[in-house]
């Protein structure tokens, strides 16, 4: 017998895929595609699967119904509704009740149903009355001990059922009990007895109370299921384990609204409860009803015991239960909401670190299991999206248009990559749950199971077999038909395998409703108006807009794959230029489908000028990349930009405002200050800019304003970069304030946010070092575009070759100092590139971790010192002396050590 340990590998599998932080709600993590809640026998709602919580809550209470409000409906002749006998019953005052009885009714209710109410149901409303006087203290004395697991303390009242007076009690309950005359009011006067006796801790007195006052009467509805839920909590304290846990059961089998207390009940009394449960099940509803408790408490191998269950009554509710559970577990393995991917296949050359040869370059072995692993997804989805083959191809190939989607090893199609992500027990458990359900749908008369045999039949990816089933099912049962309408898009989409204009014309003509937004829905009353900090729950819609980024992304039409999850504002955090490009191209796109119109460009949201917008980030590129011109350029196109588009969080309103910029705040493109031009006194980003940075002298450069816009700065560089090209002092001041700008405006630099669109330097993911041709993270599409951070590195070298002419025209000993020390702090750049890009492979369960990480640093060390020190190299061997040396002795820790 295979045993299917999914709960574990699947979780592990999960985190790994979704990247889930400690205070992430896996069941925000998932699409929920087959919807659960679908099972027609709402009272086992709480059993369906769920991580976040100990039971399901994804669904209105009052969906359960309470058999207790039920009976009291019946027993006032169906006069009330469900919720108004609720209200009655449950929440109205009892000096409303009283209020009646003495024929003077206030509250509407009330006053609607009349004089002859009171009259004619005197026995129920009295009970009711005697009921709401004693619910306040119905709760068990607090006793620090084993029983304090089911005491709730009600915060502020304090009462118990020991504040009531025992012996005055019992008799009241028991002359009224006695004075009935109908014998469910009876029981409910019977049942109050019980409960009293239990939560005074009089166990014995509420067994006997059970026997004397409720078993004779031979009734077994609400009251009886809810006295018999208080007989076996007073069991578990005389420690009558065996029988309390039966009498739970009870509960659990025979109630809709009290199955989770009772299982609950059944857990705390006993640590083999189901197994001994099942012994003394009789009847055939005992053992189904014992089975799924035990496989829903041992999750880890489900189908032995759905085979069970199957034999005693394959059309039982709860067998779908324990499928549905089986069915949520393996979507979430094969279909996690995020896809991220940190695979780095590329050669990586480390120099300088053979020890017979340090000059030697040597290139680090691929990984061998992650190269055949992209091996198999690509040849996968090549013969997955080949599986039409050509009519008209004499050899049956198929149409060479799909293979060129996946070219790109960096494109993975995702959804469809499951079979190679996770392991073999998963796929085993998938194909035998199929076969399960395949033989169950055959003997059962629900639809359900051949709404699931479709369904695993999609994770499977065998989507023509999926819609032929849904195709054939005939229902009449709307939840199931709203299922088999979403499995049927489902299928559509999934299975496109290039997405064309004629598609998207399709989409919105046949599935609109996937994809435009929805007005928002008022909350009811039972529904809380708190902030959900983990976001909206993913839904089909967002699945399905995942695989059409996704599609998008094959394709190579990355700026309409972008829209698909992300806003225009979001490049902000990711400017990166050829997504940015294929972003603009998509929208000056003049022919746009209506899908494209209605569904994609509404994410090209306010970020003021739009124009404007794009123009600062192609010019803060150029800017990076030394092309001031090009810069300049762009910035004179962007002259009506409002503003990098930030939003504060209004805790008042409960939702984000616009930032509002300050009068001479940085904004992405105005204020920026002349200190851009100097230096950094020391490294110090959280301190004002005065304390951090030192002017140059700019008294020959009248051009560079205090405070300066971009287009401004960029005029002002290509200034400079014209008077660098003389061979005087000033020439040689230009160009090393040119280096300047460019090394402060690195990611080294204090100015760093200046040309990536933020507002400060603070650190984050747009500063980090690693200039690996794989760093973009971006393989399946961009979703979660603000988390996944990439941004062209830097070129230090283009700062260095301003300072090497600076330091070629300069005559200036001081100068020249000063100008070869921010030739080695660009120089330190290039090492922490290299450093970032050659990580250590040594694994922390190698037994010689340490021994191995301090070779690895000694290589490191060495490299760094060979080809990383060579303008240190020179400030010490030739202007030591230079007051400016000394100077940095003082303010730079490094060049002091470097200098020892």
């Amino acid at each position: 017998m295979k045993k299917y340990l999914l709960s574990l590998a699947v979780v592990s599998l999960f985190y790994t895929e979704s990247g889930a932080c400690a205070w992430s709600d896996p069941d925000y993590e998932y699409f929920n595609l087959f919807t659960q809640i679908i099972i027609k026998d709402k009272s086992y709602l709480p059993f369906l699967h769920s991580y976040s919580t100990r039971f399901y809550t994804d669904f209105k209470p009052s969906m359960i119904p309470d058999e207790n409000i039920d009976s009291w409906k019946r027993y006032f002749s169906n006069q009330l509704s469900y919720a108004q006998t609720e209200y009655l019953v449950n929440k109205m005052n009892i000096n409303d009740l009283n209020a009646l009885k003495k024929g003077s009714p206030t509250n509407q209710l009330l006053v609607t149903l009349g004089p002859r109410f009171y009259q004619r149901y005197r026995e129920g409303l009295d009970y009711l009355i005697e009921a709401k006087y004693l619910e306040p203290y119905m709760k068990i004395n607090y006793i620090e001990s084993a029983d304090s697991f089911y005491y709730y303390r009600e915060p502020g009242t304090g009462k118990n059922a020991t504040n009531l007076d025992y012996n005055k009690t019992i008799a009241a309950l028991t002359s009224l009990y006695n004075a009935a005359k109908n014998p469910e009011i009876k029981q409910r006067y019977g049942y109050q007895l019980v409960r009293f006796n239990h939560y005074t801790r009089n166990y014995d007195a509420a067994v006997k109370a059970f026997k004397t006052y409720v078993e004779p009467l031979k009734l077994k509805g609400a009251p009886y299921i809810m006295a018999l839920d208080q007989l076996a909590g007073a069991q578990r304290g005389l420690g009558m384990n065996s029988e309390a846990n039966w009498n739970f059961f009870q509960v659990f089998r025979d109630s809709k609204s009290r199955k989770e207390s009772a299982f609950i009940s059944m857990k705390l009394s006993d640590t083999a409860s189901f197994n001994n449960i099942l012994k003394r099940a009789n009847t055939n509803e005992d053992k189904n009803m014992a089975y799924f408790l035990l496989g829903y408490e041992d999750f880890n191998n489900p189908i032995p015991v759905m085979e069970k269950m199957f034999e005693i009554n394959p059309d039982s509710e709860i067998l779908k239960v324990m499928a549905v559970r089986s069915i949520n577990e393996l979507e979430r393995s094969y279909l996690p909401i995020y896809y991220y991917t940190n695979d780095d296949n590329s050669e990586k050359t480390i120099t300088g670190t053979d020890n017979t040869d340090p000059g030697k370059t040597q290139t680090a072995e691929p990984k061998k299991e992650e190269l055949s692993f992209w091996q198999k997804i690509i040849r996968f989805f090549k013969n997955l999206f080949s599986s039409k083959k050509d009519k008209n191809s004499p050899d049956g190939k198929a149409d060479q248009s799909d293979d060129e989607l996946l070219d790109n090893p960096d494109r993975i199609p995702v959804f469809t990559r499951n079979n190679y992500w996770y392991d073999d027990k998963t796929k085993d458990f998938l194909d035998d749950l199929e076969k399960f359900t395949s033989k169950t749908k055959e003997k059962s008369k629900d639809e359900y199971w051949q709404i699931a045999d479709a369904y695993l039949k999609f994770l499977k990816k065998d989507y023509k077999a999926s819609t032929e089933i849904l195709e054939n099912i005939k229902t009449s049962n709307p939840e199931y038909t709203e299922e088999i309408k979403r499995m049927k898009v489902l299928n559509d989409i999934v299975s496109q395998p290039k997405i064309d204009a004629d598609y998207e014309d399709h989409l919105m003509k046949d599935y609109s409703e996937y994809f435009t937004e929805k007005p928002e829905v008022k909350k009811d009353s039972t529904e809380t108006d708190e902030y959900n900090y983990y976001g909206e729950v993913p839904s089909t819609a967002d699945f399905l807009k995942d695989v059409l980024a996704n599609r998008y992304f094959l394709q190579g039409e990355d700026g309409k794959s972008f829209l698909m999850n992300n806003k225009l504002s979001d490049l902000q955090y990711s400017p990166n230029s050829s997504l940015v490009k294929s972003v603009e191209d998509f929208y000056r796109k003049t022919n746009k489908t209506q899908f494209e119109q209605q569904i994609i460009a509404k994410n090209i949201n306010d970020v003021g000028n739009i124009d404007a917008f794009f123009a600062v980030i192609y010019g803060d590129r150029a800017m990076r990349q030394a092309d001031f011109e090009k810069a300049k350029s762009y910035y004179a196109k962007a002259q009506n930009f409002s503003g990098i588009p930030r939003s504060d969080w209004n805790y008042d309103e409960k939702k984000l405002t616009p930032l509002k910029y300050q009068a001479g705040a940085y904004n992405g493109f105005s204020n920026i200050s002349d200190l851009v031009f100097g230096h950094n006194v020391w490294v110090s980003y959280q301190s004002d800019p005065d304390e951090s940075m030192k002017k140059e002298d700019y008294s020959a450069f009248p051009f560079i304003k205090p405070a300066m816009n971009k287009l401004e700065l960029a005029d002002a560089l290509i200034q400079l970069k014209k008077i660098g090209n003389g061979k005087d002092e000033k020439s040689a001041i230009a160009n090393q304030l040119i280096g300047n700008v460019l090394y402060n405006t690195s990611i080294l630099g204090y100015y760093r946010q200046l040309f990536v669109m933020d507002l400060d330097n603070s650190n984050g993911g747009k500063y980090y070092f690693d200039t690996s041709p794989r760093t973009n993270p971006y393989k399946y599409y961009y979703k979660g575009f603000p988390d996944r951070i990439y941004i062209e590195p830097d070129n230090f070298d283009l700062a260095i070759n301003y300072y090497k002419r600076a330091l070629s025209i300069s005559a200036n000993k001081e100068q020249k100092a000063r100008i070869l020390f921010q030739m080695a702090s660009a120089e330190q750049g290039k090492y922490y590139q290299y450093e970032a890009s050659h990580p250590s492979t040594v694994d922390y369960s190698d037994p010689k971790y340490s021994e191995k990480s301090d070779a690895y640093q000694k290589q490191l060390d060495q490299i760094k010192n060979q080809k990383y020190r060579t303008y240190f190299a020179l400030l010490k061997a030739q202007y030591a002396d230079t007051e400016t040396a000394k100077d940095l002795l003082g303010s730079c820790t490094y060049f002091d050590y470097f200098m020892q």
